[in-house]
């Protein structure tokens, strides 16, 4: 990855700031897109400070107009993108339902049934995790044409087994894993792989509220979580990053594209018997 330019969307999280600092560590030069100016800002003061070359910069992965302004400037700040990580995505509380079965305490009111999931929601977050994907592509990956080029993109274990309560994050993710494949398929004679990852379960900032309450204990959920990873327990960022530099190695995956790969301590294989 010496001197590779990477491009990494939602480069302010758990996941994304660990994956970028990695590849600059590497050697390659790093740009940390995030909505949140100041997380990506913070990502890319890091990575500096410890001798790699970054650049933060603020953009909304739903707009297309930001997409190109980003691309302009990381083109002149470091170079044309060999390496696209859509990292960029997220559930919202409009588009998950307050418990697993329908019946269990939907006549209790505030309680959110399947039925009252709302349509601006489930809306956003499709947009949030395929179109957001699927609009950052379409800026960044001209730049790779013909130059070995990678796309990865980020699923989700949902993709594989929906959960239950997030419907709509489980269709948005399942959407990413096919949109791999379609992206596999158009550019296999362009010089680019496209490849995906299904993280299993991590603790994030935008999870943890859900997996410990405020004491630091497991939530009923999070038993329930790690009763079905055979592992029994939660993944740390940094055990992605094996499968994610072999998915980008020109030379050891020269022949793949167009795979999602689970990274979920055997969550997906576990039927629970």
């Amino acid at each position: 990855m010496k001197d590779k330019v990477v491009v990494i969307t939602g480069a302010g999280g758990v996941l994304c700031s660990v994956i970028a600092r990695a590849y600059a560590e590497k050697g390659a030069k790093v740009a940390v897109l995030d909505i949140n100016k100041d997380a990506a800002q913070a990502v890319a003061d890091k990575i500096v400070s410890s001798g790699g070359i970054a650049r933060a910069y603020a953009v909304n992965c739903l707009n297309k107009d930001d997409l190109i302004a980003a691309r302009r400037a990381i083109v002149s700040d470091l170079g044309k993108c060999d390496l696209l990580v859509n990292g960029a995505g997220g559930n919202n509380p409009k588009g998950t339902a307050s418990h697993d079965f329908y019946g269990d305490g939907s006549d209790i009111e505030g309680v959110k049934t399947f039925f009252d999931l709302e349509a601006d929601g489930i809306d956003f977050v499709f947009r949030l995790n395929f179109l957001a994907t699927l609009l950052t592509t379409q800026v960044f990956a001209p730049d790779m044409i013909g130059r070995d080029g990678n796309i990865i993109n980020i699923s989700s274990m949902n993709a594989f087994r929906p959960l239950t309560r997030i419907p709509a994050y489980s269709g948005a993710k399942a959407a990413v894993s096919n949109f791999t494949q379609w992206l596999a398929v158009y550019f296999a004679k362009s010089g680019i792989r496209v490849n995906a990852i299904a993280p299993g379960f991590f603790v994030t900032n935008q999870n943890k509220a859900l997996l410990f309450d405020e004491q630091g204990n497991p939530t009923d959920r999070s038993k329930k979580i790690l009763a079905g990873t055979p592992m029994g327990r939660f993944g740390r960022a940094e055990e992605i990053l094996g499968t994610l530099f072999y998915l980008t190695d020109n030379e050891a995956a020269s022949f793949v594209t167009g795979v999602v790969i689970p990274i979920d301590g055997g969550f997906s294989a576990y039927s629970g018997v």
